[in-house]
């Protein structure tokens, strides 16, 4: 008995650690145990895996089967809602002036402080099922809508929560660094994320990374490596929100660091972007943050000159409320002119890595997770191209199938 076969697909796309993207016509996947046995040619695959003797067998005919998508750049946990901020964004008002007024991050903390653990456990599975449904399998969400150590672990805790009853894997960020709290200094309030926030998170084992807003009037490049620092030391790895308004330095502190990943990097040159592969820094580009705010898109081209593999992400929050990767990889290929090829692999593999994942993850390759979707479309180019709609019909999460309309 195989627990899962999926059979007769039209096309079976996956990276490779050889290839951007391996395609297989009428493509079959065997998964058992909850990794991946056998991928290849149908008439191959159910040789050896026949779907009469699987526990589920999934005839994909007409249909693409791609790796689930990994999302590596959410604050997806929040409460409140700030579409008004949206109206008055397209009347002229910029992310800073709205921030400096008292909107944007620091209305979300209000909101977020007075919300109990259980109203933000209840938000993140609305939000968990709709990434779902949108193929995401495994996804990044990060605090820093407390700004004190008693709603940063509360956060924190109800992301391990939702997790926890959710199909989804969750991975933790601590981003207590996300913002200057009204009434206090950015240098007063590193301290207190490097004395109390950052022991208090790591003593209760709470995250995996820790993460800072590098930006031109939030965090400098030296309180940003003091925060980063302090977390390496108790076992956070470090991400880095670098350079998406201003060139500030946060690409190079990534690249001094070691960073798991740096994100945003709208206004990133291209020594920054040689200094990221140098030292093994994952990219990740959010385009529908572009997108939200109005603005230019990242230079996906060259980091692709350079022969760096980026990642994706749908950066979902309050105002950037997209919740699809599906979304990103069509903004991707229209708003940074990537391929439809590189922007899945950004969805997927590079994804995995921008997460600090070795065992496969975000590919279909035998022992990988047997985490995959079905789409509805007969080949990968088809996601991009039939835009505006959510094109997968079965989610499959470590063999079982999760999620299917």
């Amino acid at each position: 008995m195989t627990d899962l076969v999926v059979y007769d697909a039209s096309q079976v796309a996956t990276p490779t650690d050889d290839s951007e993207l391996e395609t297989v016509r009428d493509g079959a996947v065997a998964v058992d145990d909850g990794v991946v046995v056998a991928i290849g040619p149908t008439e191959e695959v159910v040789r050896e895996h026949p779907p009469e003797n699987a526990t589920t067998a999934i005839d994909a005919s007409g249909k693409t089967v791609l790796p689930g998508f990994v999302d590596p750049h959410t604050h997806a946990l929040f409460a409140g809602d700030r579409a008004d901020e949206f109206s008055a964004k397209l009347e002229g008002a910029t992310y800073q002036e709205i921030l400096a007024e008292g909107g944007g991050i620091l209305r979300t903390v209000r909101a977020v402080r007075e919300a109990a653990r259980d109203e933000l456990v209840e938000n993140l599975l609305r939000q968990f099922d709709v990434m779902l449904a949108h193929g995401t399998t495994t996804i990044e969400v990060k605090s820093g809508y407390g700004l004190d150590v008693e709603t940063e672990v509360k956060m924190l805790e109800a992301i391990g929560e939702a997790g926890d009853r959710h199909p989804i894997d969750a991975v933790a960020t601590f981003m207590g660094a996300h913002a200057v709290p009204e009434n206090t200094d950015a240098d007063s309030y590193v301290d207190h994320v490097v004395e109390e926030q950052i022991p208090a998170v790591a003593e209760r084992g709470l995250a995996e990374f820790c993460d800072v807003f590098c930006e031109a009037g939030v965090f400098s490049v030296d309180q940003s490596r003091r925060v980063l620092e302090a977390g390496r030391e108790r076992g956070l790895k470090p991400k880095i929100h670098a350079d998406e308004f201003e060139r500030l330095g946060g690409a190079r502190l990534a690249a001094e660091l070691g960073a798991t990943s740096a994100d945003h990097l709208l206004q990133s040159t291209t020594e920054d972007v040689s200094a990221l592969g140098d030292s093994g820094v994952t990219p990740v580009l959010l385009p529908g943050t572009a997108f939200a705010l109005a603005t230019d898109y990242a230079d996906a081209d060259a980091f692709e000159r350079a022969d760096i593999p980026v990642a994706i992400a749908t950066d979902f929050n309050p105002n950037c409320f997209s919740q699809s990767m599906e979304f990103a990889i069509e903004l991707a290929c229209n708003g940074m002119r990537m391929s439809p090829a590189s922007a899945v692999r950004a969805a997927t593999k590079t994804a995995a890595a921008a997460l600090d994942r070795t065992d496969g993850a975000g590919t279909l390759q035998r022992g990988a997770p047997g985490d995959l979707v079905v789409a509805d479309v007969p080949d990968f180019e088809h996601l991009p191209y039939n835009f505006g709609v959510r094109n997968v019909e079965t989610v499959v999460k470590g063999g079982e199938v999760v999620r299917r309309d």
